[in-house]
């Protein structure tokens, strides 16, 4: 008896982890782009300006690339902490680079969000039904019914982000560009956790930040 109670908990356990993981947002880059001309050091001060009107998203968006930065070495300041009304515009962009020498600024900004929808095909399967004790046998039996499952009309809602950084000085441009495709999320958390590792971790591949060495 207690093995079998011991196999129902550990088989609950596990629908319930793949239904905890099945429900997690799936994030992706499309079509990153950096400057193949971009030969400088990697950027070491960077702003963050997340293009946001709502003052929590913005921090929320801002404090993760900054965080994701600095695990890179990279002084990296959230734009908020300077404008905390709204996101600077172009001139007082301008006025922060050069009163505190950042020499990279990265963007963020919300796109158009979509609503994807898919027929999902009918299928069959053997569910369990329950299990009984055989005494002659000494062990127990699992028995199973045959169950159809109609098919159904599944909609994800994608989120799509620009992210955008540039160099600054005299030789100001941009030199890497890419857009995030994040599929049913549930909060500003779910977006930006993922997107910001992304970033970041390309950013480091192409040597726009990390090390110097």
């Amino acid at each position: 008896m207690k093995q079998l109670v011991k196999s129902i908990v550990i088989a609950i356990f596990g629908c319930l982890t793949s239904l905890m993981c099945g429900c997690a947002p799936s994030s992706s880059l499309i079509k990153p782009w950096h400057d193949p001309s971009f030969q400088s050091p990697p950027l070491t001060k960077m702003l963050v300006i997340a293009v946001r009107k709502e003052p929590l998203a913005r921090k929320i968006w801002e404090d993760a690339f900054t965080g994701e930065l600095a695990k890179r070495g990279v002084t990296a300041t959230s734009s908020y902490t300077l404008y905390p009304d709204a996101p600077p515009d172009t001139n007082q962009i301008l006025a922060i680079v050069q009163t505190n020498g950042f020499d990279g600024v990265l963007a963020i900004l919300r796109l158009p969000t979509e609503m994807n929808s898919h027929y999902v095909k009918s299928y069959s399967s053997m569910e369990p039904e329950g299990a009984y004790y055989g005494p002659y046998w000494l062990r127990y039996w699992n028995t199973y019914l045959y169950v159809v499952h109609p098919g159904y009309i599944d909609t994800q809602k994608i989120a799509f982000r620009a992210i955008d950084v540039a160099t600054t000085g005299t030789n100001a441009r941009m030199i890497w560009s890419a857009t995030s495709r994040t599929t049913d999320p549930d909060s500003v958390q779910d977006l930006q956790g993922g997107i910001a590792g992304l970033v970041v971790s390309e950013l480091e591949r192409q040597k726009i930040v990390g090390s110097k060495k």
